[in-house]
C-alpha cells in the first residue's frame, strides 16, 4: 500500500486521515486518544482543525508537525461547504469529500480506475456544492483543478503526537514531592515538631463549626428543591434544540452512515430523536465486504444484519444544547397559518391536531400539539425555514430515499 504523503511545491502533506466530529465535552488530544483506543491502537498521530480532529500513524509515511493537505484543500475552498475532489498528486490520485464541512474522505490513491470507481461511488451521494476531477474523466458539471492551486502552505493544522506522557508526568512529579516531604518529616527532630505545636484559636473554631452548620442547611435546602422539583411536570418543549442546529445534525448523520459500500445499494436512511439509521441491499457484494468496508468507514456503528441481502447501520446521535420553546398562539390559528406557508411555497402538507399527556406520577396534564408531515426536495436546513417565525418547532424525524430522492418530514409544533 502507497504511503500517504503528497509533495507540493516541494512540501510534504499528510493524506489518508480517519476523520471525526470532536465529542462534545472533549478536547481534541482526549478525544484522539479515545478514538485510538477504541478504533485503531496503531494510530498515533492526530491533527484538529474546527470541529473535527483527525487520526493517522507514523507507518503512512505521517510525522509530527507535518500539515495535512485536506485542510489546506478546504481552506482554498472556503465558500464551498460540500465538495468532492480528485485531484492528480504526481502519479497517484488525492480524493477528498467534505459534506457540511465535515470531512468524511480523505485518501491517496495509487491506481486510477481505483480512484474513479471510489468517486463514482461517492457521487451517488445527493447535494455537492461542486465537483472536481480531471478533465479527461468526462464528469458531467466537473471541473479540473490543480494541488498547486489550491494548497498555498498555510499550515492551518499540523500533526502531534498522541502520548500519555503529558498525563503521567504531574502523576510522577506528585509522588516524588510525595515522598521527599514524607522524608523531611520523618528526619526532622521530635523535640521540634512538638515545639511547633498549633494553638487553639476559638474565634477560628467558631467559624469553623459555623461554616460546618451552613454547609448542612444547604444540603437539606437542596434535598427540599430536589423534592419539589419532582412534583413538577416536566414538558417536552421545555428541552427543545434549537430548529437549525438540529436540522443540520440529521443531515450531517445521514450523509455520514450512506457512505458507499462496494456491492450494496443505499436504500433508505432516517434521522429521529437518538439516532441515525440507513438500510443498504445486496448487489454483487458479500456480507464479509459489508462489515469490512463498513467498519472502517463509520467507526463505532451499529450493524444489524436484516437478512442475507439487507443491512442496518445505527449510529447515536450527539446531544444538542436545549432550551423551552411554546407557540403561545391557540392551535387552531397555529394549523391555519402552517397550512398558509405551505401553500405559498406549493407543497402539500398533512397537517393534524393532536392532544398528548404529561405526568409527573400524582396527577396528567394535556398539552396541544401539530404535527406535520411533507415530502420535499428540499434539504433539511431549506425545508425548516419554512416554520420561521414559530416557535415550539421540533423536527421529530427525516429521512432520504435514495430511489426517489426525496426527504420525508415530521414536524411537531407544541402550542399552548
Amino acid at each position: 500500500m502507497i504511503k500517504q504523503i503528497i509533495t507540493v511545491n516541494r512540501k510534504k502533506y499528510a493524506t489518508g486521515l480517519f476523520w471525526q466530529p470532536l465529542g462534545v465535552g472533549n478536547t481534541p488530544h482526549s478525544w484522539a486518544k479515545q478514538l485510538a483506543k477504541n478504533t485503531n491502537k496503531k494510530y498515533n498521530l492526530f491533527t484538529d482543525y474546527k470541529s473535527m480532529v483527525g487520526l493517522t500513524n507514523s507507518h503512512s509515511g505521517a510525522h509530527v508537525g507535518m500539515p495535512s493537505a485536506a485542510v489546506e484543500i478546504i481552506n482554498s475552498l472556503s465558500d464551498l461547504v460540500s465538495f468532492l475532489g480528485v485531484f492528480q498528486a504526481g502519479d497517484n490520485f488525492y480524493l477528498v469529500a467534505v459534506r457540511n464541512g465535515i470531512i468524511i474522505r480523505d485518501i491517496l490513491i495509487e491506481k486510477e480506475d481505483v480512484a474513479r470507481k471510489t468517486y463514482t461511488e461517492l457521487i451517488n451521494i445527493p447535494d455537492w456544492g461542486a465537483l472536481f476531477a480531471p478533465n479527461n474523466w468526462g464528469i458531467p458539471k466537473s471541473q479540473e483543478k490543480k494541488l498547486t492551486d489550491l494548497i498555498k502552505h498555510n499550515a492551518v493544522a499540523r500533526l502531534h503526537q498522541i502520548s500519555v506522557v503529558k498525563s503521567v508526568i504531574p502523576s510522577v512529579l506528585f509522588a516524588i514531592l510525595f515522598v521527599l516531604l514524607g522524608i523531611y518529616i520523618l528526619n526532622k527532630p521530635i523535640s521540634q515538631q512538638d515545639t511547633n505545636k498549633p494553638i487553639l484559636n476559638t474565634e477560628l473554631a467558631a467559624e469553623y463549626h459555623r461554616q460546618i452548620e451552613l454547609k448542612k442547611q444547604q444540603i437539606t435546602d437542596k434535598k427540599l428543591e430536589e423534592e419539589e422539583l419532582k412534583q413538577k411536570f416536566e414538558y417536552p418543549y421545555d428541552n427543545l434544540p434549537n430548529v437549525f442546529d438540529r436540522a443540520n445534525l440529521c443531515y450531517k448523520a445521514i450523509a455520514f452512515v450512506m457512505q458507499p459500500i462496494p456491492g450494496w445499494n443505499q436504500t433508505y436512511a432516517r434521522c429521529d430523536g437518538e439516532y441515525v439509521s440507513a438500510n443498504f441491499t445486496r448487489d454483487f457484494g458479500t456480507l464479509n465486504d459489508f462489515y469490512v468496508y463498513g467498519a472502517d468507514l463509520m467507526p463505532g456503528a451499529i450493524v444489524q444484519q436484516v437478512s442475507e441481502n439487507e443491512m442496518i447501520v445505527r449510529v447515536n446521535l450527539p446531544e444538542l444544547k436545549t432550551s423551552a420553546s411554546l407557540d403561545e398562539r391557540d392551535q387552531t390559528t397555529v394549523i391555519r397559518d402552517v397550512a398558509t406557508r405551505f401553500q405559498q411555497i406549493n407543497i402539500k402538507a398533512d397537517i393534524q391536531s393532536v392532544v398528548d399527556t404529561v405526568s409527573n406520577g400524582n396527577k396528567t396534564e394535556e398539552i396541544h400539539v401539530t404535527e406535520v408531515g411533507a415530502s420535499s426536495k428540499l434539504i433539511p436546513s431549506e425545508f425548516m425555514q419554512v416554520f420561521n417565525g414559530f416557535d415550539g418547532v421540533y423536527m421529530a424525524s427525516v429521512s432520504w430515499r435514495a430511489n426517489t430522492r426525496t426527504w420525508n418530514y415530521e414536524v411537531v409544533i407544541y402550542t399552548k
